[in-house]
């Protein structure tokens, strides 16, 4: 229960986040004295630990949830038998036929597999199979430098194995906002990766002696002990006989939807990741509430928030919400952009965070909130704040009316709104933007 989030995605990956910052000691940074080593004899038993117990833990919970709703589960393969029934399969008992008024179809999604690559879920893995992966390697290669890719090659190099990310594109997480995808890149590598972008692999040949040999598309070629493909994913319809219903899957394996989250027969709805893009859990649950509403005429949610917050557990963390500098460009929107750093605020010095950086990207005109951008320590919870003032149309007074605690990461906001300001005398006065500046320290937490 509990689906990819739970089992074998977002839980997953971000407990051992938190559990290669324990072993490799990155999370008290040298605070006291003393530089932090990985622990000599650590075992993918104690890698995997936390994550088993969080993964248990959450599962119960979902259990309990449906039993205080008196949902009835029933275990099973379902298949669509009709518009309004479903076929469950069942290795235990015989068929079972479901009718419903209302179908919500929210199989989630799975790793894509190329075909030309030979997983083998031991040397070869996905994202799926990494969380049984039988030994730590001494080297890993990621295939694949989204988020999924850059989120375990992180983890992976904190716990110093040699990790080398690889990906097609210019620039690794390309969504992000350039300046803050180039500061991510450039704290990956100081914690020991390295990253290969503009590449790709072309064929994957198992070794004797279990290890890897990647070709790749610029000719060299590269060995490690054990590969990761993050490449990507597919939309779980195949198996649900949608065509005896009508309704389509595109090649990927995602259900086109309209607003209403409603198929192409109005009483079967979908939601989450088997319609695509936005593929989070957080998006997932808000398009499955605002599914339901429609279908019961429920007057408590309407729509989906058009301003998503968006996290990238890497270390360090990254998130976003709204517009990048770039995006900007391409939309010919005037804008000024306000910086702040975690070196020069007193919480960032505490915790030993040298890196981090907020950055506001605003209308030189009103002064309106475009977008907000945040690296470092908790940036997934930091967001919220500019996420907030996003919402409700804010400017960058919103930031400097407000009194934030002391000392606190999200005084940083203010900051960078003071930065702001600056920046917009430049811009009215026709002066050039200055270029961004260098960040206090780029040094990588020890």
């Amino acid at each position: 229960m509990g689906g990819t989030s739970i089992n074998s995605g977002t839980i997953p990956s971000k407990t051992l986040r938190e559990t290669a910052l324990y072993f490799s000691g990155l999370g008290q940074r040298g605070l006291y004295g003393v530089d932090y080593t990985v622990k000599a004899d650590l075992t993918v038993r104690d890698f995997m630990f936390r994550e088993r117990e969080v993964v248990t833990a959450l599962r119960t919970k979902v259990a309990e949830n449906f039993v205080r709703h008196k949902v009835t589960v029933v275990p099973g393969t379902g298949s669509f038998e009709d518009p309004h029934t479903i076929r469950v399969r069942s290795d235990d008992h015989p068929d079972r036929l479901l009718r419903g008024a209302v179908i919500l179809i929210a199989t989630g999604s799975r790793p894509f597999r190329a075909p030309e690559i030979p997983f083998d879920d031991r040397l070869i893995l996905d994202s799926d199979s990494v969380l049984r992966i039988d030994r730590l390697p001494r080297s890993l290669a990621v295939v694949g430098a989204g988020v999924i890719g850059c989120e375990y090659a992180s983890m992976f190099s904190a716990l110093g194995i040699q990790v080398t990310l690889l990906g097609g594109r210019d620039r690794i997480v390309p969504f992000l906002d350039n300046e803050i995808s180039d500061r991510l890149r450039l704290q990956m590598e100081l914690l020991g990766t390295r990253v290969r972008v503009g590449t790709t692999v072309e064929r994957c040949e198992p070794l004797a002696g279990d290890c890897v040999r990647l070709f790749l598309s610029d000719k060299d070629t590269l060995e490690v002990d054990k590969v990761l493909v993050a490449a990507g994913r597919l939309g779980n319809t195949d198996g649900l006989d949608l065509q005896k219903v009508g309704v389509t899957a595109d090649p990927r394996g995602l259900i086109k939807v309209n607003e209403h989250y409603q198929t192409a027969v109005p009483h079967i709805y979908a939601a989450g990741d088997v319609i695509g893009f936005p593929a989070l859990a957080a998006v997932s649950m808000e398009q499955a509430r605002v599914a339901m509403c429609h279908a019961f005429d429920i007057k408590f949610k309407s729509r989906v928030s058009p301003m998503l917050p968006l996290a990238v557990y890497t270390i360090p963390e990254v998130a976003m919400a709204g517009e990048t500098e770039e995006t900007c460009q391409q939309k010919h929107l005037p804008y000024c952009v306000g910086r702040s750093f975690y070196a020069n605020n007193a919480r960032g010095q505490i915790i030993g965070d040298l890196s981090g950086e907020i950055k506001l990207i605003f209308s030189p005109d009103d002064q309106t909130l475009f977008g907000v951008h945040v690296i470092g320590e908790i940036a997934s919870e930091l967001i919220h704040i500019g996420t907030a003032c996003l919402q409700l149309g804010g400017t960058l007074d919103f930031f400097i009316q407000t009194v934030f605690n002391y000392p606190t990461l999200g005084e940083a906001y203010k900051y960078a709104a003071y930065d702001g300001l600056q920046n917009l005398a430049r811009y009215k006065a026709g002066q050039p933007p200055a270029p961004p500046p260098r960040p206090p320290d780029e040094r990588a937490p020890r």
